[in-house]
C-alpha cells in the first residue's frame, strides 16, 4: 500500500522501500533508508513516480548507487586512517633508526676511547715498573 502526504520542501523526507518482491501486507524487513545525508542535495534520489515501473526501477538503482557511494566513502575514510597509522609507524621507525645510528656512533667512540685509555694505562704500568726498577737500583747502590 502506498500512502502520500504533502511535506514542505524545506523539510527532510525519509522514505523506505524493500527491494524484495514481497506483498504490501508484509513489513519491510530489508527496507533501504532513502535519506543520504552524505550526498549533496543535487545528488539525492528524487522520489519516484509510483505509477511508473521504470521510475521506480531508476529510483531503486539510484538508492543502491547512493548506498555503494556511502560504503566507498566509509572504506576511503578507513584507508585514510590506516594510512595515518602507517605514516606514524614509519616516522617512529625512522626515529628509532636515527636513534640506533646515534647509539652505534656513540658506542664506536666509547670503544675507541676505551682502547686509547687501556693503551695509556699499559704504558703507565710499564713506566711505573721501570721507575720501580730504577728506584730499587738506586737503593741497592747506595
Amino acid at each position: 500500500m502506498i500512502s502520500t502526504a504533502r511535506v514542505p520542501a524545506d523539510k527532510p523526507v525519509r522514505i523506505a522501500f524493500s527491494l524484495n518482491d514481497a506483498s504490501d501486507d508484509t513489513p519491510p524487513e530489508d527496507s533501504i533508508p532513502l535519506e543520504f545525508p552524505e550526498l549533496d542535495q543535487q545528488l539525492q534520489p528524487l522520489p519516484p513516480c509510483h505509477d511508473s515501473a521504470e521510475s521506480m526501477e531508476v529510483f531503486k538503482q539510484h538508492c543502491q548507487i547512493a548506498e555503494e557511494y556511502h560504503e566507498v566513502k566509509k572504506e576511503i575514510a578507513l584507508l585514510e586512517q590506516r594510512k595515518k597509522e602507517l605514516i606514524a609507524k614509519l616516522d617512529q621507525a625512522e626515529k628509532e633508526k636515527v636513534d640506533a645510528a646515534e647509539l652505534v656512533r656513540e658506542f664506536e667512540a666509547l670503544t675507541e676511547e676505551n682502547r686509547t685509555l687501556r693503551l695509556a694505562q699499559s704504558q703507565c704500568v710499564e713506566q711505573l715498573e721501570k721507575l720501580r726498577i730504577q728506584y730499587q737500583k738506586r737503593q741497592g747502590s747506595s
